[in-house]
């Protein structure tokens, strides 16, 4: 009855919509089990805006055109609770019971790494824009693929940037000081191992290394002993509960470190909920609006904010979550590999999926064998003033760094 009362919700929510498929254009069914509610919903809401957008811009131009025939994208979703088992199970049945040929993927790295096996058991071609643990990709797994970039990738950046700031100013790199606290799941635990790594290439003294709590709600006995130990920089990773709680507490208890950087920034609306407090942090992205992507179906990187901002005015007054634009891309993906494969045959549309070379106005995607995209950096955007700025690296950045960071005045 609950899964019902979900399918039911959500082919409301996609009436009010406001758009309605051709006529002409049969539908195309895709599954997708993903977290509308727990502690990854707010990035499970923002990922399933990200589909319905992508959805509603094939519509307007035809739809998918295979032969000659035209389809109409329809997802049906399922609520995983934030889950992983409960993932697995939804996964199943979508394939089982709902005759579900195609997949799109959930929020998060542990719900893609708990869905992946289903998919690959039944081999089940899955796009997926929100799994970037690279553990998901040397399990040998031939039918998913990741548009965005793996995570040991997301604050590596930050890294570099600290060493070449410490150059700037004289000091010698070995005696930089790292702190990292991360949630204990795939998807941060690579982003530590990846800082790990590029901090002792540089020769950086990792000081802190500390898991966040379970809940994520209270990191403040971590923050003590950075305020003790009083590191260059610090490293937070806990999807959007977690950056709300780093930010709000690293406010709260006034930390002074020169350099501050966190996943999740905009996805847990950090300018908006804490205001000053959020100005000067570091916040990896795989996405940004100033960027010069272009494709034929969204148009530049900026026009697809735009008009994904009229198209859900609650986003208005806010960076849009990178988390949405991802989504928007991995639908756009199949769409493309739908038509070069000309068939709804899985297999020939897997094999399309892999040879995938495209540009989009979220960047370029190439898979790689293993299914991760390898064509796409990462940025990072400092929070200036209450904008979203991208500051590094170099090639990519439209202001500036402001280094240190300065503590708000009250």
């Amino acid at each position: 009855m609950k899964l019902k009362t979900i399918a039911l919700a959500v082919s409301a929510m996609m009436a009010s919509a406001g758009y309605a498929a051709a006529a002409d254009c049969e539908p195309l069914n895709i599954g997708a089990a993903i977290s509308l509610t727990g502690k990854y919903a707010t990035n499970g809401v923002h990922t399933q805006n990200g589909y319905e957008f992508a959805i509603k811009k094939i519509d307007e131009a035809g739809g998918v055109k295979i032969g000659d025939k035209c389809y109409n994208f329809k997802i049906t979703y399922y609520d995983d609770e934030s889950k992983g088992d409960r993932a697995a199970t939804l996964a199943e049945r979508l394939i089982n019971q709902d005759g579900m040929q195609y997949m799109l993927g959930p929020y998060s790295s542990g719900m893609t790494k708990a869905i992946a096996p289903v998919t690959e058991k039944y081999q089940i071609p899955m796009i997926e824009a929100e799994g970037a643990s690279r553990s998901l990709f040397n399990k040998g797994y031939k039918y998913l693929f990741a548009v965005l970039s793996t995570s040991e990738q997301y604050l590596a950046s930050a890294v570099t940037l600290m060493a070449e700031k410490a150059g700037e100013l004289g000091k010698d790199v070995k005696d930089i000081k790292v702190a990292i606290a991360v949630e204990n799941d795939p998807f941060s635990l690579d982003i530590r191992a990846g800082v790990l790594e590029d901090a002792e290439r540089a020769g950086m003294q990792v000081v802190i290394d500390e898991k966040l709590p379970r809940d994520l709600s209270d990191m403040s006995a971590i923050l003590t002993k950075v305020k003790l130990v009083k590191p260059d920089l610090l490293i937070v990773s806990g999807h959007s509960k977690g950056a709300a709680t780093a930010v709000r507490q690293i406010g709260e208890q006034q930390i002074d470190t020169p350099m501050i950087a966190l996943t999740h920034c905009e996805a847990a609306d950090v300018v908006g909920n804490f205001g000053a407090a959020a100005n000067g942090i570091l916040c990896s992205t795989q996405w940004a609006e100033t960027l010069s992507y272009e494709d034929p179906l969204f148009g530049t990187a900026a026009n697809w904010e735009q008009e994904f901002k009229e198209t859900y005015p609650e986003y208005k007054d806010k960076t849009v979550p990178y988390q949405s634009a991802q989504a928007s891309a991995a639908v756009y993906v199949f769409k493309d590999a739908f038509e070069r494969a000309g068939t709804l045959d899985k297999e020939k549309v897997r094999e399309a999926i892999a040879q995938t070379d495209m540009k989009t106005f979220y960047g370029d995607i190439r898979f790689s064998e293993a299914g991760n995209n390898i064509a796409k950096p990462m940025v990072l955007r400092q929070i200036q003033d209450g904008k979203y700025n991208v500051v590094a690296p170099s090639e990519f950045a439209s202001h500036k760094v402001d280094f240190p960071r300065r503590l708000p005045t009250n």
